[in-house]
């Protein structure tokens, strides 16, 4: 009798531990299964500019067109981000060894630093898609460097430091060229920086009809995409020089409902896609060049951003100064028509 009852004091301690491992077991492997369920979701950028990308400020503070004192007066004038559009290969900034300069790092210091004292949130976008498109072969260590550089020092950063891990991959950088590239770039930054948002965007120019070419890691809910926006394209780009538009002028954009529609359906098969994917979406650039006429321009941005904003999608505007422009340095006033339809005054003061 008493070795029955010890026999069945021990099944029962047997079969509690067993029950307890499986229960243990069964958490974990619940918790594996959702490897980001305890990181924060990739932050809502708001409405942006594209900043310094032509900028004279990355070869000497004396030749800088861009002053300290714009980052609050963008923050005022309604935006929540500015965009840092990065060429340090086209600025020789980047040496033999693939090392940054210090001095092209100060000033990417001085900008981080300045956007962030105004409360604006930035984008570090590695811009070098002419360099990377022609030669993607013999520049892809250099994107890669950037990035191990720009992650370290970076990586104590706040969660408004947003890295965009190359803007408009396109020509020899092909869509499957591409997702290999950008996830050799994003391991790397995953290294330094595990819960940082990065923003990644598709080949053939970040272009929006190419999202379904984007490959992204299923297990990274930390990515925001990027898609660029131009549409109409004769509208959009009439006169400029770098296209085949540049003697064509007189283009208008009048709010039709067939004009209006296109847009809406364009953007309507991307959020398609967003849905699907689950993923929130941020429109890097898109503008309406100078030489269009202006109430045309107007009429055109106003009607994107509402609409991006009725679609709940960030957005960057190209760009603050050079051409496209929201501020004209030369004469220190705000493009107020374009600046208005990008920010309406009444809510300059309350965006974020």
């Amino acid at each position: 009798m008493l070795m029955l009852l010890t026999r069945c004091r021990f099944l029962l301690i047997t079969l509690c531990l067993s029950a307890f491992v499986f229960v243990a077991r069964a958490e974990q492997t619940s918790e594996s299964a959702k490897p980001n369920a305890a990181i924060k979701q990739p932050q809502h950028l708001g409405r942006g500019v594209n900043i310094l990308g032509y900028d004279g400020i990355w070869k000497s503070k004396q030749t800088a067109r861009f002053k300290e004192h714009y980052f609050e007066m963008i923050r005022q004038a309604g935006f929540d981000h500015v965009r840092i559009n990065l060429h340090p290969l086209r600025d020789h900034a980047m040496e033999s060894d693939h090392r940054l300069s210090d001095k092209w790092l100060a000033t990417l210091d001085w900008a981080v630093n300045q956007s962030l004292a105004a409360d604006l949130k930035v984008i570090l976008d590695f811009h070098e898609f002419n360099t990377l498109g022609r030669a993607p072969d013999i520049n892809k260590q250099s994107m890669l460097a950037f990035w191990r550089q720009i992650s370290e020092r970076y990586k104590d950063k706040p969660d408004e430091v947003v890295f965009e891990i190359l803007n408009e991959p396109n020509k020899k950088l092909t869509a499957d060229l591409w997702n290999q590239y950008f996830r050799e770039a994003l391991a790397i930054i995953r290294k330094t920086n595990p819960t940082r948002t990065v923003i990644i965007g598709p080949a053939s120019w970040n272009n929006i009809n190419a999202l379904d070419t984007l490959e992204l890691p299923e297990e990274d809910r930390l990515i925001v995409v990027t898609v660029h926006y131009y549409n109409p394209f004769a509208f959009t780009h009439q006169g400029a020089g770098w296209t085949d538009l540049k003697d064509k002028l007189g283009v208008t954009w009048d709010a039709t409902a067939d004009q209006k529609q296109a847009i809406i359906d364009d953007f309507a098969k991307a959020q398609a896609w967003a849905n699907e994917h689950d993923r929130p979406m941020y429109v890097g650039e898109f503008g309406a060049y100078d030489k269009g006429d202006m109430d045309s321009r107007v009429r055109w941005t106003s009607f994107v951003t509402r609409h991006l904003e009725e679609l709940g999608w960030s957005w960057g505007y190209w760009q603050f100064d050079g051409d496209f422009i929201v501020y004209d340095i030369d004469k220190e006033h705000w493009v107020e028509p374009i600046r208005n339809a990008l920010s309406p005054p009444k809510q300059n003061q309350t965006s974020k």
